[in-house]
């Protein structure tokens, strides 16, 4: 993906990763990563715990230097560069840690953060919208969980970055807070900035992403829009019955290029490629053997069933 220098022209590259490459002693923690981030654009990294994906935000941002490959934020290089004031400025993080003054108060720091820039967003609807005032007085370290990460978040959008690092932004936050904060993305997206989202939640990535990175023992195995991965997959057919059936029988009497299983008691999927004759076997199947299917269903499987047919994982 190409771009211009400074990656901020709609369509550039605000973030490109080319075969990323961490270790800690013995152990790789990312193993060749690609990873970009278009100007205007959400890519959710997805993974489960362990995978790289904190380390891959880590080497990004700075913060530690890689063994091996290229990073480049807003069409300058990381490693090894200093930054200037310009270019600092037009990057944004929310970090699970935070990375917050813990003796600040929230919005004499938000206040603080919006005069580094040259055209901040107003402090005070900003803190309004993510409910800042109602611990203005309290300091950061005193605030719950909840609190530091609308905290966090307003301060990594306060100075309207180009390009913006957001690890887990809505865990801990109610549902009214969350859809605050898809808001606010979106918001930042429309003007132009690139969003690297690290999150558990497939839903919201399946909200927010344009495009897709799945990464499992540091790599990428798979990636492209979220519509793209569903239609992808193999269909399948979904049905529960009493737990523990044998499904031999089943196997034996459909074409060798679908797979019979149960994943969980009582829940059973027939994937692969599924066509009518494949469906009316698995009804022929339960007729013969007195089992009324319940919640049948047939289609492309979701988001999450993807990566979890990818990884043998859950995300969570």
């Amino acid at each position: 993906m190409g771009g211009p220098p400074d990656g901020s022209p709609s369509g550039g590259a605000a973030l490109r990763v080319r075969g990323l490459v961490k270790r800690y002693g013995p152990r790789t923690a990312v193993d060749g990563m690609d990873l970009d981030v278009t100007a205007g654009g959400v890519t959710a990294l997805l993974g489960p715990n362990g995978a790289g994906k904190t380390t891959t935000v880590e080497c990004c941002l700075g913060l530690r230097r890689p063994d091996g490959g290229s990073v480049r934020v807003l069409g300058r290089e990381v490693a090894g560069a200093v930054p200037d004031a310009d270019h600092r400025s037009a990057v944004g993080a929310m970090l699970q840690d935070g990375g917050l003054p813990t003796s600040a108060r929230p919005l004499r720091l938000l206040r603080h953060l919006a005069r580094l820039h040259a055209a901040p967003r107003d402090v005070d609807a900003l803190a309004e919208r993510l409910g800042v005032p109602a611990f203005a007085g309290t300091s950061v370290r005193r605030l719950s969980g909840g609190q530091r990460q609308r905290l966090a978040l307003a301060a990594a959008l306060v100075g309207r970055p180009r390009l913006l690092f957001l690890d887990e932004p809505t865990a801990g936050l109610d549902p009214a807070a969350r859809l605050v904060v898809w808001e606010l993305v979106r918001e930042a997206v429309g003007e132009g900035a690139g969003v690297l989202l690290t999150t558990h939640d497939l839903d919201e990535a399946e909200r927010l992403a344009d495009h897709v990175v799945i990464v499992d023992g540091g790599r990428a195995i798979a990636a492209g829009a979220p519509g793209e991965l569903v239609a992808g997959a193999s269909a399948s057919v979904r049905f529960t019955a009493s737990p523990g059936l044998d499904l031999a029988p089943l196997r034996q009497a459909l074409s060798e290029e679908v797979a019979v299983a149960e994943p969980s008691p009582g829940s059973y999927v027939v994937s692969g490629a599924v066509d009518p004759q494949v469906v009316a076997g698995v009804t022929s199947w339960c007729a013969q053997r007195g089992v009324m299917p319940q919640a049948l269903s047939v289609g492309r499987p979701s988001l999450e069933e993807v990566f979890l047919d990818l990884t043998g994982r859950r995300l969570r």
